[in-house]
């Protein structure tokens, strides 16, 4: 009795073993339906619409976004913990993928900086891809994008004059050049159609160039995401694929670097900020780009790699990056599909890195800032103006309805009309579009920095100075719900940058941390209200020219102020309470 009872214990013993093995078993085996809910219609669209059999997709894990760093944490600190946290997220669930595409011979890309992986794929290599891996959570197309061509006006026209640019001027650079801050000590870093690095207005600039010894060194300074020939064209491409050096097949990446650097010694004062330096990544064949190439580009720019992509060193990222391109429905970026590269732009901005963004040239009509990357709430997005500070009639406007969060967009406002800048084979000449006004904005943010190295990784401080410093601009032109006459609007966002008001802030205060102040209505006519988080404080009232005009001792975090005394003008209201500080821009009428 005693064996027959042992013996029937041992036999539950082994058929619950059993059963729990071949239960866990069975979660792991693949379903034999592929998962048709994760494939977006983007895939089906591209294939629609391509004479191959393969299309380029992007197929991406469960994604990570990096909030909330903590306030003291310099660039570095942000960088690597954003690099590290991003690295091994895709370690849990990329490896097993990639092992099956290597051992079939399948090249991809890794885009770590949004759990993704990039490839070329057929129907079938999808359907396998979605019955194998569950964990996958979207396949979505990458299609190839068409730059946005800006307009021309005195093509390659030289000349060797001492006047500075009119854009230069109008942001007021130039009185801050006067102060010794020129962006030294400073990196802005490009994306776009390549750079010549030859160029004698911007070699001087290049990070990867040693003048002394008249060599340059390409690694962490130069990447090229362009490993084939778009569909489009096929002859080769004058740069070749993956190329060593820095090379322009196009024209448009020299045209926006030498606005935010340019200067050849000789005359040519075409850059904001002439003693920052540059590195960049090519993201578009001879104007065509992808969702794939933007982000391996975001990727590259949040840890800087060899020339070959190896060896990542996010100690060697830009402060601020310009983005002068979009990715239009018409080429086939759909909301379903744009998850990817804001994934990229946030986790970017976490690491300390300003994303500038042009809005686009869609203009004149309410609600065309509608393409990646100008419509993401992380991309400080830069309408363009015309010599008159009126905004230019093809600048996008706001709100952003793309993705039905009717956001407020762009942020700010640069000179973005008759830009003259540096091209290929030592030629300059004048564009318009917004793609000239982001390298306003991008060389702005150098400057500031080379004044107030403490900003240096603060993003929403960095961003938050420009917006409330900047010349506030009025329209007739009302777009969902928020009238043209208030700060911000659809049309200029804050308004027309002004680095001589930015820089009057930063002499007078030291930065704190960051609180929001609430203030309405604005512009005012007598009465403001004001909300502050704290009970107690003081609030100060600057003019344009820096000078204190007003002081209000706060004893309430809900108070109101009488502007009444205040004659009519902008001005920047600062409140500040033990360790914290708050800014606002406020018109008065």
């Amino acid at each position: 009795m005693y064996f027959q009872t042992m013996n029937f214990k041992l036999f539950l013993t082994a058929f619950f073993l059993l059963s729990a093995i071949v239960a866990a078993f069975s979660l792991r085996v693949p379903s034999e339906q592929p998962q048709l809910d994760v494939v977006d219609e983007s895939v089906e669209i591209a294939f629609s619409q391509s004479l191959a059999s393969e299309i380029d997709i992007i197929v991406s894990f469960p994604q990570l976004t990096i909030t909330d760093l903590p306030k003291h944490w310099n660039k570095d600190q942000r960088a690597h913990h954003v690099f590290n946290t991003l690295k091994q997220h895709a370690a849990e669930y990329q490896p097993q993928f990639q092992s099956w595409l290597a051992n079939q011979g399948i090249e991809y890309t890794e885009l770590w900086i949004a759990n993704s992986i990039a490839l070329k794929a057929n129907q079938q290599l999808i359907d396998q891809i979605t019955t194998q891996f569950d964990q996958v959570e979207s396949i979505i197309a990458s299609p190839s994008v068409f730059m946005e061509q800006p307009q021309a006006a005195e093509q390659n026209q030289a000349r060797l004059a001492s006047a500075i640019e009119w854009g230069i001027q109008n942001i007021n650079a130039d009185d801050l050049w006067a102060m010794g801050y020129q962006g030294q000590g400073i990196v802005v870093g490009g994306q776009d159609t390549g750079y010549d690095w030859t160029h004698p207005a911007i070699q001087p600039m290049y990070r990867g160039w040693d003048a002394a010894t008249n060599t340059a060194d390409h690694d962490y300074n130069w990447y090229d995401a362009i490993h084939m020939l778009d569909p489009a064209h096929t002859s080769p491409n004058p740069c070749g694929l993956n190329s060593p050096v820095p090379c322009d097949d196009n024209g448009h990446g020299t045209h926006t670097m030498g606005t935010m650097v340019g200067d050849d010694g000789a005359g040519n004062q075409i850059g904001v900020a002439p003693q920052a330096k540059w590195i960049a990544c090519r993201n578009m064949e001879r104007g065509y780009g992808t969702p794939t190439t933007y982000t391996e580009c975001f990727q590259w720019f949040l840890a800087p790699t060899d020339v070959t992509g190896a060896n990542p060193d996010p100690s060697k990222a830009p402060h601020v990056i310009a983005n002068s391109w979009s990715c239009p429905e018409s080429e086939g970026c759909f909301l379903s599909n744009f998850a990817v590269m804001e994934t990229a732009v946030n986790n970017l901005r976490a690491a300390g890195t300003v994303v500038v963004v042009s809005a686009g040239n869609s203009g004149s009509g309410c609600e065309s800032v509608s393409t990646p990357a100008a419509i993401f709430e992380g991309s400080f997005t830069v309408g363009a103006i015309q010599p008159d500070d009126t905004i230019a009639g093809f600048s996008s406007r706001g709100a952003v309805s793309k993705d039905g969060s009717f956001r407020m967009k762009p942020n700010i406002s640069a000179p973005g009309v008759g830009v003259r800048s540096c091209l290929p084979g030592n030629n300059y000449a004048s564009y318009s579009g917004t793609s000239m006004a982001g390298p306003h904005v991008a060389g702005a943010v150098a400057v500031l920095l080379s004044m107030k190295p403490s900003l240096i990784g603060q993003v929403d401080d960095i961003e938050d100075l420009l917006e409330a410093t900047a010349r506030p601009m009025l329209t007739n032109q009302d777009c969902n719900g928020t009238i043209g006459t208030t700060i911000p609007n659809n049309t200029y966002g804050h308004g027309n940058i002004d680095l001589l008001q930015a820089s009057n802030i930063i002499l007078t205060q030291e930065t704190a941390q960051a609180i929001d102040i609430s203030v309405w209505p604005n512009p005012s006519f007598n009465i403001v209200n004001i909300n502050w988080p704290a009970a107690s404080g003081t609030l100060q009232l600057f003019s344009s020219t820096g000078q204190l005009v007003k002081t209000h001792i706060i004893t309430s975090d809900a108070f109101q102020i009488d502007l009444r005394d205040v004659a009519s003008g902008q001005y920047l209201l600062r409140i500040e309470s033990d360790d914290q500080i708050g800014i606002s821009k406020l018109i008065i009428q």
